[in-house]
């Protein structure tokens, strides 16, 4: 059986992630006004034998689906803008973290706390308490509460770092850095995997 959460996005770990999920809803109700609109008009068509052959133009009809549209897009495009914005704000972070793809495993840098640095590799053997091709060796570890500054690149091919609960999908491209935001208002443990299609083991880098 089907149930809402593997069909929905999954419970936010951000406020960003928090916005995100209320975007998606704001449109989701507006595609369902347009589809429950456009769908009543073409079956009153079908069904109408009343048809006004003589009809060359209407002014008023032209203009409130001129009009109508234009102003859905509003709607949708001013939320979005605020959200682009503010994906892609990042102001005095607290902490600085470096995530670098490999083919296929990921290397994570602390330069903020004496240069630590360590590799994740995907867990290989069965574990009951761990979620299958999920499960890394060595985790990486974030403070809550804190805006942290994610940068990412990598070594060979593009890798994606991605984690979806915190709203946070960044491309890791060779000979290039690229930052996104991060703030974690929720404990836990969070999972993430590659989603750049990146070799033949490219579904065994998780995050």
């Amino acid at each position: 059986m089907t149930t809402w959460p593997n069909i929905y996005l999954q419970d936010s770990a951000s406020p960003l992630m928090e916005q995100l999920i209320l975007f998606h809803d704001h449109i989701m109700l507006i595609l369902m006004m347009i589809v429950t609109t456009v769908s009543y008009i073409m079956i009153m068509l079908f069904f109408n034998k009343y048809t006004d052959r003589n009809l060359l133009e209407g002014q008023m009809i032209e203009l409130i689906w001129t009009v109508t549209p234009t102003m859905t897009l509003f709607f949708i495009a001013t939320p979005s803008l605020r959200l682009l914005y503010l994906m892609d704000e990042i102001n005095s972070p607290m902490m600085t973290t470096k995530a670098v793809g490999h083919q296929w495993y990921w290397t994570y840098e602390y330069s903020d706390f004496n240069d630590t640095e360590f590799d994740s590799y995907m867990m290989n053997k069965e574990n009951i308490n761990e979620l299958r091709l999920l499960d890394v060796d060595n985790r990486m570890v974030l403070p809550s509460n804190t805006f942290i500054r994610m940068i990412v690149t990598s070594t060979d091919v593009i890798h994606s770092w991605t984690l979806p609960s915190s709203g946070v999908k960044i491309d890791g491209t060779p000979g290039r850095l690229n930052q996104a935001s991060l703030m974690l208002n929720r404990n836990g443990l969070l999972f993430g995997q590659c989603s750049e299609i990146c070799g033949t083991n490219h579904k065994f880098m998780p995050i």
